[in-house]
């Protein structure tokens, strides 16, 4: 590259780069508390003990009862990022809850950080042009939910960016293969799946990917016995590195990785999802449940894009055949097909437990955007060759152009409530079938305006479900959280009864009280607040 092409090109990715860092600084305090932050926590604590009676024996007894590891009912559960988090925050923070949160939302989006530079880094190494790259990594910060979880979801986004981060370094390995980039990959591999056991899908993709490149890069490059000296290597280090960052492991690392596996396929939640108007059991989904919310909620253009990429690459695979993956790109764009449909055929065809949308598969989020990539691509060459293509792509490039500027104009109005966003879906046709805030985030700024607008120095407030309001009072300020004290519903004592409409969609009879307050996302009601009257019954 050209010195001054550089100089741009390095000016325009940190500049995008310190931009992002500067917006996330700027919000991260905004988010309220999600519905699984104060279970994930726990957990971290109880690996912190475990940790600690195994190091320093003396020092595990002190401090407040915290169960044994052995008897968590999340044992089993990856704890790499909880584990981090309150170190974290223990090292640089006061010992309050507030901090504690605020910390742990700083550090998800630095992971996000982590994700959307690995993906910029993808789409540069695919299509030699840092402009695309740096066009992918927009997309995924231009992605309403993602964004918003990127503050809270310390499993799924996390999971995403060491998912993307494996899928990088895995590039880095084929395109120039040493012993460091196997090792670099393995240990990528086990942080993954610490995180999320289906970390381990990097393994077959990364052995998949040697083969390849065993079969199809000239053996003058790299001899065959190569790529298996590095895929050796690089299941040595994948497996050290899970055992390693995975406490529960460290007993018994087979036994116990099999148990760990096998809740996996049989993942015991036995709640229901709000699904086409409908609450459906976890355990007994329609195969459409994650494409539908997969396609709901992305911006059309991404969706597209996507698509043209997808037959792009079969379009190529078609006319060439086998042979066409002797060509490097489209060895990587079977990478990112493997990478985007896989998963999905997986959690179809194996009927997984999901809920609270598709974020159990939002990893597969970047190998979408990847073949987005390839699709803009696709259509720019053809609109080179042919003059009708050209007015397509031009009119196609505008339409995306006002959606996706639409789009951030909406996640910028949406602010802080973008989980809740749906690309094409009218607010009163999302409301009616499909789950609103699952997170619980909205609770937050319902109880702040309770404390703001209620004069009485303690607050007796209730709600379908404690754990929302447990888990924001934490965030509020010191003064905040002595004023509110949570009372059951059945009591009749509270003052306020908060809901979310989670597992309750439908309206409240107006025996629960008046409806004083209300919170909506791009006209989508997400919290609604009632006073108590004193003809209060039991909830409908």
């Amino acid at each position: 590259m050209p010195s001054a092409a550089l100089r741009t090109s390095s000016l325009a990715v940190i500049t995008f780069f310190s931009l992002l860092l500067a917006l996330g600084l700027l919000l991260y305090r905004d988010y309220g508390v999600s519905w699984d932050e104060s279970v994930e926590h726990y957990y971290g604590v109880v690996n912190i003990k475990y940790i600690t009676k195994r190091l320093y024996p003396a020092a595990a007894n002190s401090g407040r009862k915290v169960q044994d590891l052995a008897s968590s009912p999340d044992r089993d559960h990856g704890p790499a990022f909880e584990i981090v988090v309150p170190v974290v925050s223990r090292l640089f923070t006061s010992d309050s809850p507030r901090a504690y949160l605020l910390t742990r939302h700083l550090l998800v989006f630095s992971s996000f950080l982590l994700g959307v530079w690995s993906l910029y880094r993808l789409g540069r190494s695919r299509f030699q042009d840092w402009r695309l790259g740096l066009l992918g990594a927009a997309a995924l910060v231009l992605s309403p939910r993602f964004f918003a979880e990127s503050f809270y979801n310390g499993k799924d986004i996390v999971f995403l960016s060491l998912f993307t981060l494996g899928i990088y370094t895995l590039v880095r390995l084929i395109r120039r293969p040493t012993l460091a980039q196997a090792l670099a990959q393995g240990l990528i591999t086990g942080l993954a799946t610490d995180v999320r056991i289906l970390g381990l899908l990097l393994i077959p993709f990364t052995l998949g990917m040697l083969v390849l490149e065993a079969a199809f890069r000239p053996r003058t490059e790299v001899p065959r016995c190569k790529w298996l000296g590095f895929g050796l290597l690089y299941l040595g280090a994948a497996a050290a590195a899970t055992i390693i960052a995975w406490p529960y492991l460290w007993e018994a690392p087979f036994s116990n990785f099999l148990e760990a596996f096998e809740r996996l396929s049989h993942y015991p939640w036995q709640m229901t999802n709000f699904y086409l108007g409908q609450l459906v059991p976890a355990d007994n989904l329609p195969w459409h449940y994650a494409p539908v919310w997969v396609l709901i909620t992305t911006p059309l253009p991404y969706t597209f894009a996507g698509l043209a990429g997808v037959g792009a690459w079969l379009r190529t695979i078609i006319r060439g055949g086998l042979g066409s993956l002797a060509v490097r790109e489209n060895r990587l764009d079977l990478l990112f097909i493997g990478w985007l449909i896989g998963p999905i055929l997986m959690v179809v065809v194996l009927n997984s437990v999901l809920y609270d949308g598709w974020r159990h598969l939002y990893f597969i989020y970047p190998a979408m955007l990847l073949l987005g990539l390839r699709g803009v691509q696709a259509i720019y060459r053809a609109s080179q060759q042919h003059l009708a293509w050209r007015r397509v792509a031009l009119v196609a490039a505008l339409v995306a152009a006002l959606e996706v500027a639409h789009t951030a104009i909406r996640m910028v109005q949406m602010h802080p409530f973008q989980q809740v966003y749906f690309s094409f879906l009218p607010a009163a046709t999302a409301q009616r079938y499909f789950e609103r805030d699952y997170w619980g985030l909205a609770y937050r700024q319902g109880l702040e305006w309770i404390l703001q607008h209620e004069p009485n120095a303690r607050v007796l407030i209730s709600s379908p479900n404690a754990d929302p309001i447990d888990n924001n009072v934490l965030i509020l300020k010191t003064e905040q959280r002595q004023r509110i004290q949570y009372v059951p519903l059945k009591t009749s004592q509270h003052q306020y009864f908060l809901t979310g409409y989670r597992w309750h969609p439908q309206s409240y009879h107006d025996s629960i009280g008046q409806e004083v307050y209300s919170i909506t996302a791009d006209g989508i009601k997400i919290l609604s607040i009632f006073r108590r009257t004193p003809a209060l019954s039991q909830v409908d």
